[in-house]
C-alpha cells in the first residue's frame, strides 16, 4: 500500500504554516469516499497506518498531522495552538481533497475536532467515529496528562523513546512489540547533537492547560448541534470518557451507538484487528 506524505499551506494570525498529512493511495483512491483520521493531543498521523491498511480497499484514507505535531510546522507563538486553528486547518485539508463529504475517525483531541466540525452548519462530515472522548472532560484526567505533556524528554535513541511511550501510553492496551515499535519510530524527532525527542512542540502544553489548574470541561452545547450518525468507542478503563458521559451522549444531541473495548483505558489504539473491525463494520453499515 503506497503511503504518501503531503503538505498543505495553512494560514492563521501569525501567517502561514505548513501542515503535513498522510495519504494511503489505494487503487483509484480518488473515486472512493474520503475517510479523514485525526490523532490525539501528542500523537501524529501514522498512528492510523494499521487502520488505513484495512480501509484502503473502500476508502481514500487521509490523516492530518495537527499543527505542532508530526511533520507539521511548530508555531512561532504557542498561543496559536487551539481548536480555532485546528479546525481551520482541517477545513483546508477537506477543501484540498475536493470532496463534498467525508467520514471522520478521531481519537481524543481528533474526536473533539470531529465533533466541533460536525456541529457546524453545512458540515461535510457524513459519519463520525469518536474514540474515547466526549463533551465532558474531567479535571482529574487533565491533571494526570499535565504531568507529562510538554515535559520534552530527550533519549539516546528510539529504543529509549519506545520505553517511555510504553509507560505513558500503557492505557492504549496490549500491543505487540511490532506495534509499539511502529509508534516509537513515528514519534521520534531527531535532535541537534544526537539523540531523539518526541515529535511534537512541548509548548502545546502551555496553550492547553490553565496555569490556575485544571477544571472540568463541558461541551454539551456543541454535542447538541451534531446531526450526523456517531459511533463512540470507549476504553473500558478510561479515566476520560466516563460511563455516565456515554449514557448522556446516547440520550442527547444526535444520540450515538457506543462500543466499550476491554483491556484499554485512554485511548484504544485502533491497531488490533478486532478494534479495526468495529470501525470498519460501522462505517460500512
Amino acid at each position: 500500500m503506497p503511503v504518501t506524505q503531503k503538505y498543505l499551506p495553512c494560514i492563521g494570525p501569525q501567517g502561514f504554516h505548513k501542515v503535513a498529512y498522510t495519504e494511503w493511495n489505494g487503487v483509484s483512491a480518488e473515486t472512493r469516499p474520503a475517510l479523514v483520521c485525526v490523532h490525539g493531543m501528542t500523537r501524529n498521523s501514522r498512528d492510523f497506518d494499521y487502520l488505513a491498511a484495512a480501509m484502503e480497499d473502500c476508502y481514500r484514507v487521509v490523516s492530518l498531522d495537527v499543527v505542532g505535531r508530526g511533520e507539521s510546522d511548530w508555531l512561532a507563538d504557542y498561543s496559536g495552538y487551539g481548536y480555532a486553528q485546528y479546525l481551520a486547518d482541517a477545513a483546508a485539508l477537506i477543501a484540498r481533497l475536493d470532496v463534498a463529504e467525508v467520514d471522520w475517525v478521531g481519537t481524543s483531541m481528533g474526536g473533539l475536532m470531529g465533533m466541533m466540525l460536525a456541529a457546524r452548519p453545512g458540515s461535510p462530515i457524513r459519519r463520525l467515529v469518536i474514540n474515547d472522548i466526549g463533551p465532558f472532560i474531567p479535571k482529574s484526567f487533565l491533571g494526570r496528562i499535565r504531568r507529562y505533556v510538554g515535559t520534552d524528554p530527550h533519549f539516546a535513541d528510539v529504543d529509549g523513546l519506545e520505553a517511555h511511550i510504553r509507560q505513558i501510553h500503557a492505557s492504549f492496551g496490549p500491543l505487540s512489540d511490532g506495534e509499539w515499535s511502529h509508534l516509537a519510530a513515528h514519534s521520534a524527532r531527531p535532535l541537534e547533537g544526537g539523540g531523539v525527542g518526541l515529535a511534537y512542540d512541548p509548548l502545546i502544553a502551555k496553550a492547553a492547560f490553565s496555569p490556575e489548574g485544571p477544571e472540568d470541561v463541558e461541551m454539551w452545547d456543541i454535542w447538541e448541534q451534531v446531526n450526523c450518525p456517531v459511533l463512540v468507542l470507549r476504553g473500558a478503563e478510561s479515566d476520560l470518557l466516563l460511563p455516565e458521559t456515554v449514557e448522556r451522549m446516547k440520550a442527547s444531541g444526535p444520540g450515538c451507538e457506543a462500543v466499550e473495548i476491554a483491556g484499554c483505558g485512554h485511548a484504544p489504539s485502533l491497531m488490533p484487528a478486532d478494534q479495526i473491525a468495529i470501525v470498519r463494520d460501522w462505517l460500512a453499515d
